[in-house]
């Protein structure tokens, strides 16, 4: 276990609100996270350092909802070694849409987009 993605857990509908209501802000990023069909983590203003992990399409690390509880949460776990100073990454997984995001992770095997 590497760290836990922590943030506000919200409901779909919410999520689209606040994705609106944050580009009406002018807050360039916002970290949503999908836990499944009905929650999202929220970790835009008050999530930990787990909301900076980048993407990469040949990832050290992977993402995953573990069940603590009753409570879902998502959990970062490294796939191999980690050395000091290496950057942490992880694949999104985005679902595939027709606006495309350029990925940048500029691996070998880089896909060339997030979905």
């Amino acid at each position: 276990m590497v760290i836990e993605y922590v943030g506000q857990s919200i409901r779909q509908m919410v999520a689209d609100n606040r994705e609106k209501r944050y580009a009406q802000e002018g807050i360039g990023s916002s970290y949503l996270f999908r836990v499944d069909h009905d929650t999202i983590i929220d970790a835009t203003k008050c999530g930990n350092l787990a909301r900076f992990i980048n993407h990469c399409c040949t990832p050290n690390c992977y993402a995953k909802v573990i069940t603590i509880e009753s409570q879902k949460k998502i959990v970062i776990y490294s796939k191999q070694p980690i050395g000091v100073n290496e950057e942490i990454t992880y694949d999104y997984k985005f679902p595939i849409e027709e606006n495309k995001i350029p990925c940048l992770c500029g691996t070998e095997n880089c896909r060339g987009t997030l979905n």
